[in-house]
């Protein structure tokens, strides 16, 4: 379920953002019993992080609409957007070790 709700959530985010900045889904975290799910991304510029997830935050019921007609008989989890922090850690630590 947390593959197909980041490919699902990567293909709308690519359809429905517009050129101002480049959103990635880099992860999900879903609530065990799958009623809740956060998705991760990134978003570059950095200085379009905010805008970039207040838009998808906007988009969360259409992008529950998308899921369902995406894969079926999957019923959408009430979904969240999230900056995420760890992969910029990760890539932080990557530029200083270089």
């Amino acid at each position: 379920m947390q593959a197909a709700l980041r490919d699902v959530a990567a293909q709308f985010l690519a359809r429905e953002a517009g050129p101002q900045s480049l959103i990635t889904v880099t992860g999900v975290r879903m609530h065990e019993d799958g009623s809740q799910g956060t998705i991760l991304i990134t978003v570059l510029p950095e200085s379009q992080e905010e805008a970039a997830l207040t838009f998808a935050n906007r988009q969360r019921a259409e992008l529950a609409r998308f899921l369902t007609k995406q894969v079926r008989g999957m019923r959408a989890p009430h979904l969240e957007f999230e900056i995420d922090r760890g992969e910029k850690m990760r890539q932080r630590l990557d530029e200083l070790t270089k």
